[in-house]
């Protein structure tokens, strides 16, 4: 890794954020036309990336993409499949809890709609993969703020250092400073929830099946990993898991217990546990003159349907494919028009999926009897409808809509 610097010579791109989406950019850009000049401006030193301990369910098409790249290979062999997915709805006091919907099958022969992956694996074979494919590193420092002066975007880094690109983008997650810098409003409310996330070990193998139950406070997921362990995403009234996270390992794991039954045995707590707020975060605009958002800084969304990681990959190959398509054809990559191409394409996508968490939250985290009885009603319906269901399975696996071209496993 380089130490930020003064340098005369014009980037194509600077990217500001070293996670999945600012890194699978630079990587797809790089890969796509060796030529241009693209850098990776991240708070976090190579080494803190392996202290990462938190896991994602990696779409189909992420993974598509990520073969393109080069990185699947790197950690496939500790990557969980997810076979089966199955939803309940149920009260805590229930003894029996019914199962509505259950989706199982592969989007094609041999390849499952859904991965569990360790966020230290996939993203540092992402950093390594690009850094050996010419990508500069500039870490760990961050970009305090920048000024568009015609054709360039002048940087400035926290290290003290200046850098000039033709295009900017801020991929620095759900609080960006940049969107703030780029006077780009949000659309934005609390859910009063929090998500506790942590991995347990269990007796019995889960046979890669995943569950997601919804209970009063919010769902409950639990997602595959590889050996006899599972990753939680636990969602709670923000008072309540704040006294769970903070209190007695005792208390946690009775808990934790109830929520989980005990159809896969004894319970153990593998590492820490932390509690994040959930909210709704959507960005008014995606872009500005040598300006593009991407990745959770365009959008936040409630986890329930697992495809916030998923849409941060979508943005990264679609910008990487606008970009590529603009320089092939002779145009300025920082131009507004080019941008624009982006933010008509994401954009919908992304206001979409925010609306329909939202509802999905709203429909089912609540103890109302009506409601319960409507939406049980709902994926019972879904459930007898097979060719309802390939479309969720298709959705859930990135592989629905205008999908780019990297997503679906090609080249730019």
């Amino acid at each position: 890794m380089t130490n930020a610097r003064d340098d005369n010579a014009t980037l194509d791109v600077l990217v500001a954020g070293g996670g999945y989406v600012g890194l699978s950019l630079a990587l797809a850009l790089k890969k796509s036309d060796p030529a241009i000049a693209v850098a990776v401006v991240d708070t976090r030193a190579r080494e803190a990336i392996a202290k990462d301990l938190r896991c994602s369910a990696i779409a189909s098409a992420a993974e598509r993409m990520l073969t393109h790249l080069g990185v699947w290979s790197q950690f496939a062999a500790r990557a969980q499949p997810i076979n089966e997915m199955i939803i309940t709805d149920s009260r805590l006091r229930d003894v029996a809890r019914p199962v509505f919907l259950t989706f199982s099958g592969d989007v094609a022969p041999g390849e499952p709609f859904a991965h569990m992956v360790a966020n230290a694996d996939m993203v540092g074979a992402l950093h390594d993969t690009a850094s050996q494919a010419g990508v500069e590193m500039i870490a760990p420092d961050s970009v305090t703020c920048y000024e568009t002066t015609g054709e360039t975007v002048a940087i400035e880094l926290a290290s003290g250092g200046t850098r000039t690109a033709r295009l900017l983008v801020a991929a620095d997650g759900v609080r960006s400073k940049l969107r703030d810098l780029a006077g780009i409003s949000t659309v934005h409310w609390n859910y009063d929830q929090s998500g506790i996330v942590c991995t347990v070990e269990h007796e019995r193998p889960h046979e890669g099946r995943a569950e997601e139950h919804f209970l009063p406070s919010g769902p409950f997921a639990i997602l595959p990993l590889t050996g006899n362990r599972s990753s939680l995403v636990w969602s709670e009234k923000t008072s309540v898991a704040e006294t769970l996270v903070k209190g007695d390992d005792f208390t946690f794991e009775m808990e934790l217990e109830r929520r989980f039954g005990h159809h896969l045995g004894a319970l153990k707590i593998a590492g820490g546990r932390h509690a994040y707020p959930l909210s709704l975060t959507l960005a008014r605009d995606f872009v500005k003159p040598r300006f593009a958002l991407a990745g959770d800084a365009a959008h936040g969304i409630h986890p329930i349907s697992g495809q916030g990681l998923n849409l941060g990959f979508r943005d990264a190959a679609a910008l990487a494919e606008i970009i590529i398509g603009a320089r092939r054809l002779g145009q300025d990559i920082g131009a507004f028009d080019v941008l624009e191409q982006y933010e008509r394409w994401r954009r919908f996508d992304t206001f979409q999926m925010g609306v329909v968490t939202d509802v999905l939250n709203r429909l089912f985290s609540n103890d109302s009897d009506v409601l319960r009885a409507a939406r049980d009603f709902g994926l019972g319906l879904v459930e007898r409808m097979p060719g309802l269901k390939g479309t969720f399975i298709r959705e859930a696996a990135g592989l629905s809509g205008q999908v780019p071209r990297l997503l679906t496993g090609e080249a730019i």
